[in-house]
C-alpha cells in the first residue's frame, strides 16, 4: 500500500527514480545534490532495487554514462547541481541530440564566483535551449511525482527526449515534508518498461551502429528539426500524462502550468519552483485583505506554455513575474519569456518583473505583497 512519510526533497527524488525502476544510475557528488544518489547507491548495495550503479570521476562522465545506457535501451537516471550541471554541459546537448530519454534531477544552486551553495534557478534556466524537457517542482511530493511523469513523457514514442526535474537547493532538497510514496504496482501500471522505438546500440549484434558521427549540413538541419517537432509533440503528451497521473494517483500538480485563484484576478503573479508555494500563501493573505490577486505556476519551461500564459494575461490587468534568476544584460529570464508569449499572441497586458532570492536570499510573503502593491500603484497611475 501507499504510505505517507516525512522526507526531504532529495529523498523524494531518489524515490522517484526507484519507483520508476531506473536500471542504470550514475552520478558524481555535489552539494546540495549528493544525498539523492547516496540513497540510490545504498538501495542498490542492499539489493532493494535492481539497478547498476556506476561510480564515475566527474559530472561529465556521469551524464555520458547514462547517455550510453539509454542508447543501449536502459532506463537511466542521474542527478547534479549548479557547477556540476555546467561541467556536463557538453553532454547535456549530446543527450538530446542523440535522442536518449534520460531523466536528471537538478538541485538548483547559484553559480559562482563567489561560491554559494544556496538556491537559484539560473543554473538550469541557462540550459533551457538544449532540447530537454524542463520540470520545476514546488514541493517534495511534486519532486517524486514529476520524476515518474518525466520518464513517461520522455520515453513516449512521439517525444524521445531527455527531461530534467528541478528542485530548490535546501529550500526543498534538505527540507522535510509529508510525501505519499505510492505502491510500486501502481507506478508499474502507470509507467511500463522502456521500449525504445528505434534501433538501440548493441555491439554484440552482427550489424553494429555508431552514434553521434559526422553529419553534413543537409542532414544536421533535419535532425535539429526532428528535436523541435518532438518538443512540439511533448506539449500534448505532457497534458495527457498529467491527467493520467491524476486519475491513478489522485494528485494534480498542473500540466504545463497550474492556476491558483486566477478567475477575475486584477494581478496574476507568475513564478516557478518552490517560490510558487510562497506566492500562493501571499495570494491567500492578499485575498483576505480584499485584493484581487491570483497566481500561475509555470511547471514546465520547455516546452514553454505560451498559450496558457496568453490566456491568463488576456483576462487580467497586469502580470507580475518573480524571477529567482538573472540573465545579465536582459533581466529576469521567465519575465522575458512571458513577454515573448504575449507578443506572440498580440496581447498588450503589461508585464512587471521582480528579481528576488538570488544566491538563496530569502523570499517571503511580505516581499511578494510589497511587489504586488507596487504593481497596483503603477496600474492606478
Amino acid at each position: 500500500m501507499a504510505r505517507l512519510d516525512v522526507i526531504t526533497g532529495n529523498a523524494a527524488a531518489a524515490w522517484g527514480a526507484r519507483l520508476s525502476r531506473a536500471e542504470v544510475i550514475a552520478a558524481y557528488p555535489i552539494t546540495p545534490q549528493t544525498t539523492i544518489v547516496e540513497y540510490l547507491s545504498d538501495w542498490v548495495e542492499r539489493g532493494e532495487i535492481n539497478a547498476r550503479f556506476i561510480r564515475v570521476e566527474s559530472e561529465h562522465s556521469a551524464l555520458a554514462a547514462v547517455i550510453g545506457a539509454s542508447a543501449a535501451g536502459s532506463r537511466a537516471f542521474t542527478a547534479t547541481s549548479s557547477h556540476g550541471l555546467w561541467y556536463m554541459a557538453e553532454m547535456v546537448f549530446w543527450a538530446s541530440g542523440a535522442r536518449t530519454p534520460v531523466v536528471m534531477a537538478i538541485v538548483n544552486r547559484a553559480m559562482g564566483p563567489p561560491w554559494n551553495i544556496w538556491s537559484e534557478h539560473t543554473d538550469a534556466l541557462a540550459l533551457r535551449d538544449t532540447g530537454w524537457i524542463q520540470f520545476w517542482a514546488s514541493n517534495n511530493q511534486e519532486v517524486l511525482d514529476s520524476i515518474i511523469q518525466a520518464y513517461k513523457i520522455a520515453e513516449d514514442k512521439n517525444v524521445i527526449l531527455p527531461a530534467m526535474v528541478s528542485l530548490g537547493g535546501f529550500v526543498l532538497s534538505h527540507t522535510s515534508m509529508p510525501v505519499e510514496i505510492p505502491d510500486q504496482e501502481k507506478v508499474d501500471e502507470f509507467l511500463p518498461p522502456y521500449e525504445p522505438p528505434h534501433y538501440v546500440f548493441n555491439p554484440k549484434k552482427s550489424d553494429p551502429i555508431t552514434i553521434g558521427s559526422l553529419a553534413l549540413p543537409s542532414d544536421y538541419i533535419k535532425m535539429r528539426l526532428s528535436i523541435q517537432k518532438a518538443m512540439d509533440n511533448s506539449y500534448s503528451v505532457i497534458k495527457r500524462v498529467s491527467k493520467e497521473f491524476y486519475e491513478i494517483f489522485g494528485r494534480w500538480h498542473g500540466d504545463l502550468v497550474k492556476e491558483y485563484m486566477t478567475d477575475n484576478a486584477e494581478v496574476v503573479i507568475i513564478s516557478i519552483g518552490a517560490v510558487a508555494e510562497e506566492v500562493e500563501a501571499a495570494v491567500d493573505e492578499m485575498r483576505e485583505n480584499g485584493l484581487s490577486v491570483g497566481a500561475l505556476k509555470i511547471r514546465i519551461t520547455r516546452p514553454f506554455p505560451y498559450q496558457e500564459i496568453a490566456k491568463i494575461a488576456d483576462q487580467t490587468s497586469a502580470i507580475l513575474v518573480i524571477d529567482r534568476d538573472i540573465s545579465f544584460g536582459w533581466g529576469g529570464i521567465i519575465a522575458g519569456e512571458v513577454r515573448a508569449a504575449l507578443h506572440k499572441y498580440k496581447i498588450d497586458t503589461p508585464v512587471y518583473e521582480k528579481i528576488m532570492g538570488l544566491g538563496g536570499d530569502e523570499i517571503t510573503t511580505d516581499h511578494i505583497k510589497a511587489a504586488v502593491k507596487e504593481v497596483i500603484e503603477f496600474i492606478k497611475r
